[in-house]
């Protein structure tokens, strides 16, 4: 079946000396905290083990180019495709995940909520989840496209988030913050994964072409390209269960 599977990463950090008790939550320029759920994790040895997988099974891993031209210009992605995604840009995907990639000449997007980055760099440190700088999220654009999280509306209270209960006006003002600074225009992923049918319209009207939700499963042409599945690489996920999330095409 034709189509592709999107990875969903938030942070990836060290195993040795790893203990969920010592965490303390995001760090953002926002005045906002939160806690990054323990699935949204992966460690940095297995995170390496899945991008030589890919490597070595010949996977491609996809421009945001070609996944526009594959739903609204009927072209074909390659038979072995991935979208590798992360999500809020912290620190340690600058630390440790860009490298790997690089290594291996893999092509990723970074999905940015642009009123958390820095101004300066901060210190990163395993009891948060820090968010980089302006400065060093763009040093990885060789590597990485970088896409609307929106600017201050990742933000929540309970399972209530602030793209259900912000009007409108508010919601396409924010957007456009972010876009202002994301080098690829006209894509985004929903906080949290959590989205209603207005919010899909609201895109539409601001001329959103692709967003991505955090439900597992593999896109085809079928898909709604407003709600576009991602796989979310947990921190359990050793890499045999890696192996059988790509061979879902269902």
């Amino acid at each position: 079946m034709t189509g592709f599977h999107t990875l969903l990463y938030h942070e990836i950090i060290e195993r040795e000396g790893y203990d969920r008790n010592k965490y303390k939550g995001i760090k953002v320029s926002q005045d906002y905290h939160d806690m990054l759920p323990e699935a949204l994790f992966c460690f940095r040895d297995e995170f390496e083990k899945q991008m030589n997988y890919l490597f070595e099974n010949g996977y491609t891993t996809l421009t945001i180019e070609q996944v526009i031209d594959f739903y609204y210009h009927d072209k074909p992605v390659p038979e072995k495709s991935v979208l590798i995604t992360f999500d809020d840009a912290y620190k340690s995907v600058l630390l440790f995940a860009y490298p790997v990639l690089k290594k291996y000449n893999f092509h990723a997007v970074c999905f940015v909520v642009s009123g958390w980055l820095f101004e300066e760099s901060r210190e990163y440190t395993g009891e948060y989840s820090v968010c980089m700088s302006r400065d060093e999220l763009f040093s990885m654009d060789d590597v990485f496209e970088y896409g609307n999280h929106t600017d201050l509306l990742h933000t929540r209270k309970g399972l209530r988030t602030a793209l259900l209960t912000e009007d409108k006006d508010t919601v396409l003002k924010d957007l456009s913050k972010c876009e202002a600074i994301a080098n690829t225009r006209k894509i985004f992923a929903y906080p949290f994964g959590i989205y209603s049918k207005e919010n899909i319209d609201w895109l539409k009207e601001f001329g959103i072409l692709l967003a991505f939700t955090s439900k597992d499963g593999f896109n085809t042409r079928e898909t709604n390209p407003l709600e576009l599945c991602r796989n979310v690489c947990r921190l359990e996920y050793s890499i045999y269960d890696f192996a059988r999330m790509l061979e879902v095409h269902v």
